[in-house]
């Protein structure tokens, strides 16, 4: 994170906090709507030096520790550079996280290291099988896309952000952990309001409580009689005699609906304006399916949903050749490494045909996201249907200035689309 930015976040911090919808509010936090193309000044700072020492100690400090930025933070903006903090998670610790969103989340795999984080990702990760994805995919995922296709497939238009990709993974979530239906809009409000705890340190905690609320009948009567769904899984899982406690299930559970479901809903956001802003590349993909993954990949490399993580310095030592002090603060900027040009040609323009290279939006190393196979079978299933139900698709030509934005979050704002109607549902 940048000097820049960390000023930009506080000012819109304070402008959302009047906004009444916690949506919003988290949108106009993190930029969205108003910081439009990072990547020029990150590319500029790239081109000077790999990694960045930003001072920050003439910043005024807050009791809020999401508000409090540290005195200084090293920014790395290189492929090379990001692969190599992320992969060694030894020097370069997660529990930072720990002293800011810990404290709304609880204890989860977000902030631990080494061999804790190691024993509770194997038992988390028994609810990730691919034998479990495949399910999830035709019980859950497939018919959740297609009831949302079909309440817009006969209109001939629709905004897909509106009324698709913003609703519907957070419905997965919901149905995966097995909540109830008529609890997933509180759940999403919660959740929302749960990762605006920066904005609002009072609304955060008391969404953290709520949530917890809200899991605790669930979770005891899953303790009581399982069911086929991702809180049994947890309530269950065992390994080498160890058990997940109602608490470490609470956290896993608040970081799972930010993780898996807002993350997904901008990511999925933003290859598809890379598509419809490239009608040859959507035509390509629509008729040759086999494209679906490359182009995912493609998506996740140009527009990553989430910009930057946070590590920090254990010991001192070199990154790039740079000297980052132990107890340091390292700000991994996944956006900036994803376009570094020493890796990718013209890394700036979104090409579904490009040679395929590994991208880091999904980080890499000890904390690469439990979730990105879900999210890619999501997005996949999200592009089939899309091609499937709606023929003609394209973006709206009456559209004005249809575009991503955002500072640490990205995605546009609204995808407003004309297709041939179809009848509306099957």
């Amino acid at each position: 994170m940048l000097e820049s930015d960390v000023v930009q976040l506080r000012r819109a911090w304070q402008e959302a906090r009047a906004e009444e919808d916690p949506f919003e509010r988290f949108n106009r936090s993190q930029g969205i709507g108003a910081v439009r193309d990072p990547y020029p000044a990150l590319a500029a700072m790239r081109a000077v030096a790999p990694v960045h020492r930003i001072d920050l100690r003439h910043l005024p400090r807050g009791a809020n520790p999401m508000t409090a930025p540290p005195e200084e933070i090293y920014t790395v903006l290189t492929w090379e550079g990001v692969y190599q903090v992320l992969r060694d998670g030894r020097r370069f610790s997660s529990k930072g996280y720990e002293r800011t969103m810990g404290v709304v989340m609880g204890h989860t795999l977000l902030a631990m290291d080494g061999e804790e984080h190691l024993r509770y990702r194997a038992l988390i990760s028994k609810a990730f099988t691919r034998r479990a994805l495949e399910r999830w995919e035709h019980e859950l995922v497939r018919p959740v896309v297609e009831a949302y296709v079909d309440r817009l497939a006969g209109r001939g238009r629709a905004d897909l952000v509106r009324e698709l990709t913003f609703p519907f993974p957070v419905r997965v979530v919901a149905s995966m952990i097995g909540l109830p239906e008529e609890e997933h809009a509180l759940f999403h409000r919660l959740a929302v309001e749960l990762i605006s705890v920066g904005l609002d340190w009072e609304t955060g905690l008391r969404a953290s409580r709520q949530l917890r609320e809200l899991f605790a009948p669930h979770l005891a009567a899953r303790r009581r009689s399982p069911r086929d769904d991702l809180m049994s899984v947890l309530a269950h899982a065992e390994l080498d005699g160890t058990r997940l406690c109602d608490e470490d299930i609470y956290a896993f559970l608040r970081l799972l609906a930010p993780a898996g479901a807002e993350t997904t809903y901008r990511s999925s956001s933003n290859l598809l304006f890379g598509l419809l802003t490239h009608p040859d590349q959507l035509e390509a993909v629509r008729r040759d399916r086999s494209l679906i993954p490359q182009a995912i990949e493609e998506g996740l490399r140009w527009e990553c949903p989430l910009l930057s993580i946070m590590r920090t310095a254990t010991v001192g030592g070199e990154i790039e050749g740079v000297r980052i002090p132990a107890g340091a603060a390292v700000s991994v900027h996944l956006g900036a490494a994803n376009r570094d040009p020493a890796r990718w040609e013209d890394p700036d323009r979104f090409d579904v045909f490009r040679p395929q290279r590994p991208h880091l939006a999904f980080a890499i190393g000890p904390h690469v996201c439990l979730g990105m196979h879900l999210a890619r079978m999501e997005t996949r299933v999200l592009l089939e249907t899309l091609f499937d139900r709606l023929p003609g698709l394209r973006l709206d030509p009456e559209a004005k200035d249809v575009h991503i934005s955002g500072l640490v979050f990205r995605s546009p704002q609204a995808l407003p689309v004309v297709f041939e109607p179809s009848g509306g549902a099957r």
